[in-house]
């Protein structure tokens, strides 16, 4: 009877086991958005351009948040933003924080290895950006060189980018909440390293800003929209809207409205 009723205590653990590992192995993401009604997008909200959260009334602009509103629509779900970064976009899609990350993620091989990517809608090559007081770095060739510190968003895909390039200068990695423009305004570093949407964010907003500009393709990544592994109808969902926008001009339309029409990708 003892032998029994260990065996039947067994049981119930592994039944409780498997409940709890079906549980963590949901369904596909599109059969859980229609369960739930809901479709929960992971975004930067200090992405000028792209996903921004405006400071002085705290509503959300960007082209991806109005392409984000046109992906629920076309689910007929409602949409969940959820804050994340760059730092933080894969565990945040590993651990099912969100289905989608819609904030221009870059395609790099690193997160080609823990992700899959949408076609993508955008490409930016990387940009300085320095005081118009520069000293230091008047042109493209002034950046590598000794003495001259270079800033890059920690997470980015600028971070890698530079890290490889920079043959004399010295990088200075930026974690929150510290930032880029607070590094370079107090003269800590003399020029920090971004991409086409959040160079408009200075040029836009700091009379004391100056875009330097690589004289030939640098860096040229392109951008698109980021699900976690595993689930091909999920991904196909994502594909097919990215096709849609592109043909029918809503992609044009935002890129247009927000100063990014020369990175959006037609094809």
């Amino acid at each position: 009877m003892k032998r029994f009723g260990n065996l039947a205590a067994l049981a119930v653990l592994a039944v409780a086991l498997g409940t709890a590992t079906s549980r963590a192995a949901a369904g596909p993401v599109l059969d859980q958005v229609r369960a739930s009604g809901t479709v929960r997008v992971c975004i930067w909200a200090d992405y000028y351009g792209i996903t921004f959260r405006n400071p002085r009334n705290q509503q959300l602009v960007g082209i991806d948040i109005d392409l984000a509103n046109e992906f629920a629509g076309q689910l007929g779900a409602r949409l969940e933003f959820v804050d994340s970064s760059f730092p933080k976009l894969i565990d945040n899609l590993e651990s099912d924080r969100c289905d989608i990350a819609m904030h221009a993620v870059g395609v790099t091989p690193e997160r080609e290895k823990k992700l899959r990517f949408s076609k993508p809608y955008l490409q930016s090559d990387i940009y300085g950006v320095t005081t118009r007081s520069s000293r230091v770095v008047r042109n493209w060739d002034d950046i590598d060189r000794p003495g001259v510190k270079v800033a890059v968003q920690a997470g980015t895909f600028m971070e890698a980018a530079m890290a490889s390039a920079l043959k004399q200068a010295s990088m200075v990695v930026v974690k929150a909440p510290q930032t880029r423009e607070q590094e370079l305004e107090s003269g800590r570093v003399d020029v920090f390293m971004t991409d086409y949407p959040y160079s408009r964010r200075l040029l836009d907003n700091a009379d004391w800003a100056r875009l330097v500009a690589p004289p030939r393709p640098f860096h040229p990544v392109p951008y698109a929209y980021a699900v976690k592994p595993g689930d091909d109808e999920w991904l196909k969902t994502v594909d097919d809207f990215v096709a849609k926008i592109k043909a029918d001009g809503r992609l044009e339309r935002a890129a247009r409205k927000y100063g990014l029409g020369e990175i959006a990708l037609r094809q």
